[in-house]
Parts: C-alpha cells; structure tokens; sequence
C-alpha cells in the first residue's frame, strides 16, 4: 500500500511540475507579446507619420522605405531598454547557489534569460563591438568595465558575469554561469579580469576566474571553477595552461 501511494505522490509531483512548466512558458509568451509590441510601437509611429507627410506617391514610398529601416532600429533600443526595465521592476539579478527544478530560483533563471535571448535572436548582432553592447550588458545586470569589447551574443546570466576594464569576448565565444547537475540548477560567478583576452569560439564555464592579462585561446574550453592566473595563456580542450602543456610535450606531438 505504501508503495501505491508513493507512486501515487510522485504522479502527483510531476503533473504539478509540467503544469507550472506550461503556465510559465504562457506567461512567458503574453510577456513577449506585450513586450515586443511596445518595442516595436515608435518604429510603427515614425512610419505612419511618414507615410502622412507627402501627397507624392513615389516620395513617401521612398521616405517610408528609410522610415522601415529606422524602426528596426528603434524597436532594437526600445527593447534592449525594456528589458532592463523588467530585470530591474521583478528583481531578477541571479544569486550564486543551487536550486532544485522546480523552484522560484529555477523560474527567475529562466525569466532573466528569455529577456536577454529575445534580444540576442533578434537584434544583438547590430550592436556588437560597439558601446551599445556594454550597455546592454550593464542593463542585464553584468559588470562591465571601461573600454571592453565585446563581440559575442552567446553569454548568459548576466548578472553573474563580470568583465573587466579593456577585456575582449571573442567571436561565437561563451560565456555562461549555470550548469544542471543531479536535478538542480547551479549558478557560479564567471570573472574575466582586465585585458583579459576570451578568444574565438571559446567556452567558459561557471566559476571561472580569468586573471588580468590572461588569454583563453581560440576554440579552448575552461572547465567549471577554473583559476586562470594572470598573463596565463590556455589552450585546449579541456583547456590548461600552455606551459603545462610544452612541458609535458616539448616536440609538439599528441
């Protein structure tokens, strides 16, 4: 009889849990929706203006057509604002800890994310390499420091990530601050220190620390909880330093 019941139980809980899986992802989505239609309302604006100015046919295709062009813009800095409007108005900065799934911790997680996502899908790759990006990532609650660059939208968690004064984020690098492991969500601040270098296509996992000075080469991959020194240089996959590595193999060879 025990038995049933705790099958019975256990039933119970997943059910429970695919039902909050469902009504969250609803919530997410009426969210969007809203969220998206006010980021694309002064695009929509400027266009119906433009298309009222001039009697001319053939001038206000053209004066639209520049108007159609302008709001893509708009809508892409509206929404990287209301995005740090909610981060800030349901208090989403992430904590460092585990959190079982589900939990409160678990949704935040989500919700956070899904508002940088929309942004990375939609319109990040116009602002890269530029003082716009850092901003966005401030917005997102990430530390970023003077005169970084950064050039990859494949970060997340970005109140957990902190970037130091002149740090570069390759090309297609990540950066990320979660793993799931045993069924829990773990969250661990990523540090990448001053003139730090993250290279192409490179991955760094939770609760690395990245030294000033340091670089991550191209296509390497730090391990979770890695302390990379200062002016250390790693490589490989998984990634250690190059010194090690010509130490052990001075020829070069595998």
């Amino acid at each position: 009889m025990g038995d049933f019941e705790s099958l019975g139980r256990r039933t119970m809980r997943q059910h429970i849990v695919g039902l909050s899986q469902y009504l969250f992802t609803l919530f997410l989505y009426s969210l969007g929706t809203v969220v998206l239609g006010l980021a694309v309302l002064p695009g929509v604006t400027l266009c119906y203006y433009l298309w009222n100015w001039h009697q001319s046919l053939q001038l206000r295709l053209f004066v639209l057509s520049l108007g159609i062009a302008a709001a893509f813009f708009l809508y892409g800095i509206t929404l990287m604002l209301l995005a740090g409007i909610l981060r800030i108005i349901f208090r989403l900065d992430l904590q460092e800890g585990e959190y079982r799934i589900p939990s409160l911790g678990l949704f935040k997680w989500l919700f956070a994310n899904s508002l940088y996502l929309v942004v990375a899908a939609t319109f990040m790759d116009f602002i890269l390499l530029t003082p716009f990006a850092n901003i966005f990532y401030r917005l997102m609650g990430a530390k970023v420091g003077r005169n970084a660059q950064i050039n990859s939208k494949f970060c997340g968690d970005m109140s957990l990530l902190e970037i130091g004064d002149e740090a570069v984020i390759g090309g297609h690098a990540t950066v990320i601050c979660h793993s799931f492991e045993r069924h829990r969500l773990i969250l661990k601040r990523v540090k990448i220190g001053k003139k730090a270098i993250v290279g192409l296509n490179s991955v760094v996992l939770p609760g690395c620390e990245i030294g000033d000075g340091a670089l991550i080469a191209a296509g390497a991959v730090l391990s979770k909880d890695t302390h990379v020194g200062a002016n250390e240089v790693y490589c490989g996959v998984p990634a250690e330093s190059a010194k090690k590595r010509h130490k052990r193999n001075p020829d070069g060879q595998r």
